[in-house]
């Protein structure tokens, strides 16, 4: 529509400039005028082949007007023009395509052996047991190295340092939380906090735990520890009401903290994780193990500790030093069972 609207106003001026006007003076001149005549006929096939190739040019020309280019274009090379008033900042795109392949950019490149999470992740419900725990199962090859990306949940780190908060916990945080009255630790004692975390895609990201306040200041020591240590976390968040009522798919990977819930296998006994102060790290890459019982039920290819993944565990690694450091008990070191996920205060 902007080309042809070009067009006709070009051959309007033609038309005025070179046609009547011109043809008026020349027809009315007489005989008398032949000489002016011819030159005038002259002119006006010159301005006619010069209107000619205007035209030619205008339709040939490449439009540049925001509108017919696209914000953002996958292999394109952009830039942008800005125009600032005292009111209002007006950004105006402007993209050229190269021909080309297109290339994927550095910010959507992501480490080798890195992928986005299968869309079956969290929807196949397993097979249970009489104590509601899922049957175990060969882990899909999906899962076998599992490297994801991560989706954030809060926005993430304004630079590449390290961040943390302490805070009480509000009452929107804790409506989202399993705090119940009935929880053997009250709400003014628990503590929201935030840190920055690696994740396998190697960016950095923003993660959420509910403790009990008396240990959030060595945990965010912790927390900076694996920072700095590049330790990858799939992904940090509370613990909800849903996803403990949630019927076991066996292949969740949530680091966290507060659970209001029993010791896992009974149903009485509160759960470290009920007083704020455990807490699980990539549950999948570091499953619990109990004679024929894995959790996540997926994780089967993790009970062999010797693999040596990335997110996984070991004794002596920066993860276990770091809550050693603050006098937490590793799971991965019990005899009766091992729990390689867990850290608790009390060693329980």
């Amino acid at each position: 529509m902007i080309m042809t609207r070009l067009d006709h106003i070009m051959g309007t001026v033609g038309s005025s400039t070179c046609g009547v006007t011109i043809g008026q003076r020349v027809w009315s001149s007489g005989p008398k005028h032949i000489a002016v005549s011819i030159l005038v006929l002259l002119v006006a096939v010159s301005c006619g082949t010069d209107s000619e190739q205007t035209d030619t040019e205008v339709e040939s020309a490449p439009s540049t007007t925001a509108l017919d280019t696209p914000a953002s274009t996958p292999g394109s090379t952009t830039s942008t023009a800005v125009s600032t008033s005292a009111a209002t900042t007006t950004v105006v795109p402007t993209s050229t395509t190269p021909e080309t392949t297109p290339q994927t950019s550095a910010e959507t490149t992501l480490p080798e052996g890195v992928t986005l999470p299968p869309d079956w992740l969290g929807t196949r419900v397993l097979p249970t047991d009489e104590n509601g725990l899922g049957e175990v199962q060969p882990t899909p090859p999906e899962l076998q190295d599992r490297r994801f990306t991560t989706e954030d949940v809060l926005p993430p780190p304004p630079d590449d340092s390290f961040h943390s908060t302490i805070d009480e916990v509000h009452d929107d945080v804790l409506e989202r939380s399993t705090w119940v009255e009935d929880c053997p630790i009250t709400a003014e004692d628990l503590a929201y906090m935030t840190v920055t975390f690696v994740g396998f895609d190697a960016r950095h990201h923003t993660g959420e735990l509910l403790v009990d306040m008396a240990v959030a200041e060595d945990l965010v020591f912790v927390f900076e520890m694996l920072f700095e240590a590049e330790f990858p976390i799939e992904e940090m968040r509370i613990t909800s009401p849903e996803d403990l009522d949630a019927p076991p798919t066996g292949d969740g990977n949530v680091t966290s903290a507060f659970a209001c819930r029993p010791v896992v296998g009974q149903d009485s006994g509160w759960s470290q994780h009920a007083l704020g102060t455990a807490i699980d790290i990539n549950p999948f890459h570091n499953p619990y193990v109990k004679d024929e019982v894995v959790l996540p039920e997926l994780a089967t290819a993790y009970v062999d500790r010797d693999r040596g993944l990335p997110g996984m565990i070991e004794d002596g690694d920066v993860v276990a030093e770091a809550f050693a450091e603050i006098g937490w008990t590793w799971g991965g070191t019990w005899n009766s069972l091992k729990d390689y996920q867990h850290f608790s205060l009390s060693g329980g």
